[in-house]
């Protein structure tokens, strides 16, 4: 029996770690001091700590049908490079161009070589192929960019997504790829060709990055708030994650303790973290950090038994057992249920001092402590059994081909043989209520909400915790009757102060400010009230994005959902053109079997059908998914895109160009640097776009004035957009709304105000402001028009997307209609292109011959 250690200076006191281990033995929730006081456990409150651990892992093992069962994942190891970028000071794996011509290596492994490796691990029944590389080598290395270059690569991220499809087809090995540091968009580009991917946090003790001599000094890849986006932007695009911590690199436990939570907060948000590695340093010669005593095995399994109780009994815990010599039952007894990747074939490049245990004896290790040991994917049993969005459609016949249907762990005796990586087939099949663009005004939705609400959009209760400090109102001091002085004189002398002080104003102060911003409008624009001949086509509402604030998007199976084909497209096209529509709008949701290149499909249906029909069509987000879908950049695709028949896009999918925001409004969409990326490209090969903003839900004013001016400075840049839309957030059938974060969408003095400072804040850079009809209704659109805005939108003939959240107002206007908004107004009504120019007599003559009775013509049906 082992005596507790007496406390010595910073050490826990016995009442201390005696509350902690009563509280964890109850199942009370921890907090971080907590966690640091049973960090220190040694002795019998180790063994105690241990036990209670092990409870937490048997019940979660219980729960998802494997009780008793710890499973590995057999593997090849492929170290792509073993350049980066970084300097860890305890890192052998990285090395320099020089040491590897001098051993005959190239600054990358080549195809040949990693497909030698491959077919090796198969013919052994190795199902992983465990691809891990340097961070950006290109960054730093000329011998990386060179080499890069002569095998026609732009950066590391492209050679990493081409070796996995070789990888899937010749050989059925499944990726599992750790390429460092990855940002949303190469998370889009790798997701198509990786069940799973992974990055350890290591520790979120800024300071062992910060300060000279630290563990991560030098490298920028280990700022703990960069690994942290890491994990949150993997888990918005539901993305398979492992990661975890390495111990004994000079943190306290206190910031042990910290990370772990953070890892909590992560896996809580995203529901995304399907495990955790618990890895004890050890030193190695060579590195800075040789006279680093390692972590011992305490540290190991304390750390382990307090991540169980952190982490609770869904979680997945591993820790590799070729860093322990052989204790292999002290870490099952902590609660781990996984071993890792175990390789019959190749050592672990990153510890190659440290030889892979054989799988026998992993096996009869395990069974001595009561657990069988099962093989599984790369991916997660509980990820192959939730399928969409989590894993991509071309890669669910690989991972079928392996796994067990019931179990989702690997098909016993199954062996991997190479499989085609390619596009669902039949993706223009029209199918389900593709009739919604009718019904959808006289059947309405069939339910308020989807059927997995409460799991596609991550977890509420950490939404509402991140929503709050953005919600909360900000105290405006400065003189509103100063700034209205301004605005009057020069609004572009606006400062941000007096502009947000405006954006607040209400009574008297915001009937001067419209009265002001519609002054602007008649000198800017004129009189005339503009409007354009469109039909909306919306060829798809099948999306896994994650957006909380659409009610249009909808499961492949939900009730409501529905796919065109390009006939259908095509004859709504032609429809809308034989009653004077000058443009169609068309935008669909992020389909899962749509590829890449479905959008040239569609823009060259149209152009056949109709040469004459402007495309104005896909969102940034949809460019970002075709782009990343077929491998292309996004000057790329957009080129292809202008060729197939693209003319402009619509610059919707900005919501609030401000990632506080969206990262609470959408799970999976774009973040605002990659929206601004995609406009900006746009507009730079002649595609213009029009510049939107959806507010009303979680924003604050001082979101619409950085908005507005991100817009603004864009548009100096490039003079690519054609207006602002104003877009009211409709809150009824909302996510985020009826999750109880969002507030009921604008009141009036917010679409006043914002429709007002749109026109001076924007003026004279976005000459056209435009107000929705759709959204506001004819006398909120006659309003506006007296605010500041000079443009009704379009007819649009069907309107899905905002009739599914929620609005009253229909789906269609005739040219009458918009006429008499603009004459409730007291201003001229005159037709417009989608450039603003001019209509040709012979489209306004066929608008005005159908004009009105354009709903009988709506429907095509099967």
């Amino acid at each position: 029996m082992t005596t507790p250690a007496t406390p010595g200076p910073g050490r826990p006191t016995e009442n201390s770690m005696r509350r902690a281990l009563k509280r964890a033995r109850d199942g009370v929730a921890l907090d971080v001091a907590e966690a640091a006081v049973l960090l220190q456990a040694r002795g019998d409150d180790l063994t105690a700590l241990a036990a209670s651990a092990a409870r937490v892992r048997d019940a979660g093992l219980e729960q998802a049908g494997r009780p008793g069962v710890i499973t590995y994942s057999k593997s090849v190891f492929i170290p792509l490079t073993r350049l980066c970028r970084d300097k860890c000071h305890y890192c052998t794996f990285v090395t320099v161009p020089g040491k590897l011509r001098r051993a005959g290596h190239g600054m990358f492994m080549s195809p040949d070589e990693v497909l030698d490796i491959a077919r090796k691990g198969a013919a052994l029944g190795c199902k992983e192929a465990l691809i891990t590389l340097g961070d950006k080598p290109e960054d730093r290395w000329p011998e990386a960019r060179e080499w890069l270059d002569a095998h026609g690569y732009d950066d590391t991220i492209a050679y990493v997504r081409a070796i996995s499809i070789r990888i899937l087809e010749e050989t059925g090995l499944l990726p599992h790829l750790n390429p460092g540091v990855m940002s949303w968009t190469d998370f889009q580009r790798l997701k198509p060709v990786a069940p799973s991917m992974g990055m350890m946090l290591e520790t979120t003790a800024t300071r062992l990055w910060s300060e000279p001599g630290g563990p991560h000094h030098g490298s920028p890849d280990k700022e703990p708030a960069v690994r942290l986006r890491v994990l949150e932007d993997a888990g918005r695009s539901s993305v398979p994650f492992t990661s975890g911590l390495l111990i004994g690199i000079g943190e306290t436990y206190e910031e042990r303790a910290e990370s772990l939570f953070a890892l909590r907060k992560v896996s809580r948000a995203y529901h995304g973290v399907q495990e955790l590695i618990i890895q004890n340093f050890r030193a190695k010669p060579d590195t800075a950090m040789r006279g680093m005593p390692d972590a011992e095995l305490d540290e190991l399994v304390a750390t382990i038994a307090v991540a169980r109780h952190i982490m609770g009994p869904a979680a997945c815990l591993q820790a590799p057992p070729n860093l322990v010599d052989a204790e292999y039952e002290r870490l099952i007894g902590a609660g781990i249920d996984d071993w890792g990747g175990v390789s019959p074939l190749t050592i672990d490049h990153v510890n190659p001092e440290r030889p892979w245990p054989q799988i026998e004896e992993l096996a009869e290790r395990s069974r001595t402590v009561g657990f069988e040991l099962r093989e599984r994917l790369c991916v997660y049993p509980e990820f192959v059994r939730r399928g969409e969005p989590w894993l991509d459609p071309r890669l669910r016949p690989h991972v079928a081909a392996l796994a067990d249907p019931e179990t989702g762990l690997a098909r016993p005796g199954a062996l991997p043989t190479g499989l085609p990586w390619q596009e669902p087939e039949d993706t223009f099949t029209p199918t389900g209520r593709t009739d919604l663009h009718r019904t959808i005004d006289t059947e309405g939705r069939t339910a308020d909400r989807r059927d997995d609400y409460d799991e596609v959009y991550g977890d509420w209760d950490a939404l509402r915790e991140a929503a709050a400090p953005g919600m909360a109102p900000q105290r405006i001091d400065t003189d509103v009757r100063e700034a209205l002085r301004t605005a009057a004189d020069d609004p572009t002398r606006l400062t941000d102060a007096e502009a947000l002080a405006l954006l607040h104003a209400d009574g008297p102060a915001l009937d001067a400010l419209c009265r002001i911003a519609d002054d602007v409008r008649t000198s800017a624009v004129g009189d005339d009230v503009t409007y354009i001949v469109t039909r909306n086509i919306n060829f798809t509402n099948v999306c896994y994005t994650g957006c909380r604030f659409c009610a249009f998007a909808q499961r492949r199976t939900d009730a409501d959902a529905y796919t065109l084909s390009l006939a259908q497209v095509a004859d709504r096209a032609q429809q809308a053109w034989d009653v004077g529509a000058v443009e169609v709008c068309m935008q669909g949701g992020i389909h899962p079997d749509l590829p890449g290149t479905a959008y040239f499909d569609i823009a060259k249906a149209v152009k056949e059908r109709v040469p004459g029909m402007h495309v104005h069509a896909f969102s940034p987000m949809e460019v970002v998914n075709g782009a990343t879908r077929t491998g292309m950049s996004i000057r790329e695709w957009l080129t292809a895109a202008k060729e197939a028949g693209l003319d402009t896009i619509p610059g919707t999918a900005a919501e609030i160009l401000d990632d506080e925001v969206r990262w609470i409004l959408t799970k999976g969409k774009l973040p605002t640097a990659t929206w601004i990326e995609v406009v900006k490209t746009a507009h730079e090969l002649g595609i213009r776009s029009s510049s939107t903003m959806m507010y009303g839900h979680v924003d604050q004013p001082r979101h619409w004035l950085g908005h507005l001016r991100t817009l603004a400075g864009i548009q100096r840049e490039t003079g690519g957009f054609t207006e602002f839309v104003t877009l009211p957030f409709i809150h009824t059938n909302a996510p985020v709304y009826l999750a109880g974060i969002a507030r009921p969408g604008p009141t009036t003095r917010d679409n006043r105000a914002v429709t007002a400072m749109a026109r001076l804040l924007l003026h004279p850079w976005i000459p056209n402001i435009q107000t929705s009809w759709v959204k506001l209704g004819t006398e909120g659109a006659a309003e506006m028009l007296r605010s500041g805005a000079n443009d009704l939108g379009g007819t649009l003939m069907e309107e899905t997307i905002s009739r599914m959240a929620g609005s009253s107002y229909g789906s269609y206007k005739s040219v009458r209609d918009l006429v008499a908004v603009a004459e409730a107004a007291g201003r001229p009504a005159k037709p417009r292109t989608t450039l603003y120019g001019e209509v040709p007599q012979e489209r306004q003559r066929a608008a005005t011959a159908s004009d009105g009775h354009l709903p009988e013509l709506l429907p095509v049906l099967d």
